[in-house]
């Protein structure tokens, strides 16, 4: 062996044994604001809130709900809540350059493979209802938490309704 292949070999393994202790931190969702210098924009003509108009702003008193709940172990769009899901997929209708994610989570009881399924579809059962509303597939992304994110961290009934969600969050 020449003694460019063993140093490359060498300098391979000491780089394995620096990584190998180094763990990757679970993403936060992307911040979407721009920075930058922001003195010479001309705002004239629009107000405060989402520039593209729409979005959470437009209904921040009257608007809607941007988290829906579920039964025990189902994917099943509640009936109370889908007035809901309906003032989203008209707001988004409404504006095609707005764009959710839709964050599905369960709660604690079930394996975690179990629980990230289960928020998978319980974000994808929001965005079918959606797309049958007339949102574009393009508008919807969707991800699921499983029980890694609970709103609740107690372990009572009412703990665990409130952590069977799936949250909508406007990216733009």
């Amino acid at each position: 062996m020449s003694y460019s292949k063993l140093f490359a070999v060498i300098t391979m393994g000491m780089l394995m044994t620096a990584c190998a202790g180094q763990t990757v931190p679970d993403p936060d969702p992307v911040d979407t604001t721009y920075g930058g210098d922001q003195r010479d924009v001309n705002t004239d003509g629009m107000d405060d809130g989402n520039p593209y108009g729409g979005g959470p702003d437009e209904y921040a008193d009257e608007g809607p709900d941007t988290v829906i709940y579920f039964d025990f172990d189902s994917s099943t769009v509640r009936g109370q809540d889908q007035e809901t899901v309906s003032r989203h997929a008209m707001q988004l209708a409404n504006d095609s350059y707005l764009r959710v994610r839709l964050e599905g989570h369960a709660d604690e009881r079930g394996s975690r493979e179990y629980n990230i399924g289960l928020g998978e579809r319980r974000a994808q059962a929001v965005r079918q209802m959606l797309m049958i509303q007339g949102v574009n597939a393009a508008q919807i992304q969707t991800v699921s938490f499983g029980e890694e994110r609970p709103q609740s961290m107690g372990s009572s009934e009412s703990d665990y309704a409130q952590n069977r969600r799936v949250e909508f969050k406007y990216t733009n």
